[in-house]
């Protein structure tokens, strides 16, 4: 008779931080796309900023967006490493790098949520005193962050936005030419060509003055 209690096998630690990364890795995938969401309402609210001619504001938003790029290229970096790891055979007598996976996503988790907000967007555009606070914090924390490579980047963005928003606001030029019966409407409505040759009109004698020579020439001449 076989043996009815069969052993089952022990979780270890190592286990367990491995069910945690790929919880991890399913949480920042979402908020991962959360995050493209705020990149993008960023970005357009430097483009409102440019057409209100508020510069400081709108570069602002361009470093924010910047920062959040360069999260998300972290972010990237770590599920890639992370798929790696998942795909590893014998991960679980990798007990360093499992937990050091662990510490870096309950970290990436972490910097993440922080840039979710899509309130914090709306702080920039707005002008009130808790607004300013915001703005003047979140100026000094990036002006820390920022390399200059960085600022200059983010310069000839605001340039090449600006630049796009220009062209965008032009009036548009007339894209059609006047139809056939336009043409005729105008023409109609011009004065005819005159087809004979005008004649100048014939001086008429005053009539006192044809009657008195009338009379000089009936006048019998002098003996």
């Amino acid at each position: 008779m076989g043996n009815l209690f069969v052993k089952k096998p022990k979780i270890t630690d190592v286990d367990r931080a491995i069910l945690a990364l790929k919880t991890q890795k399913r949480k920042l995938a979402q908020y991962q796309q959360q995050l493209d969401a705020v990149i993008e309402a960023e970005k357009q609210a430097a483009r409102d900023l440019i057409r209100e001619k508020k510069k400081d504001r709108a570069l602002l938003a361009l470093k924010k967006k910047k920062t959040q790029e360069e999260l998300l290229k972290q972010v990237d970096a770590w599920v890639m490493n992370v798929e790696q790891q998942l795909a590893d055979i014998e991960l679980t007598s990798k007990q360093k790098a499992v937990f050091e996976s662990l510490k870096a996503g309950t970290d990436a988790i972490k910097s993440i949520q922080s840039e979710i907000n899509l309130e914090d967007v709306q702080k920039l555009m707005d002008d009130t005193a808790e607004a300013k606070a915001y703005q003047d914090e979140i100026n000094a924390i990036l002006g820390e962050k920022l390399s200059a490579e960085d600022e200059e980047e983010i310069l000839a963005e605001f340039e090449n936005l600006e630049t796009q928003i220009n062209v965008q606001d032009l009036p548009n030029a007339p894209t059609s030419v006047p139809s056939s019966k336009e043409n005729v409407d105008v023409l109609e409505d011009l004065p005819d060509v005159p087809t004979k040759t005008p004649v100048a009109p014939v001086a008429v004698a005053d009539d006192a003055e044809v009657s008195s020579k009338k009379k000089v020439l009936e006048e019998p001449l002098a003996a």
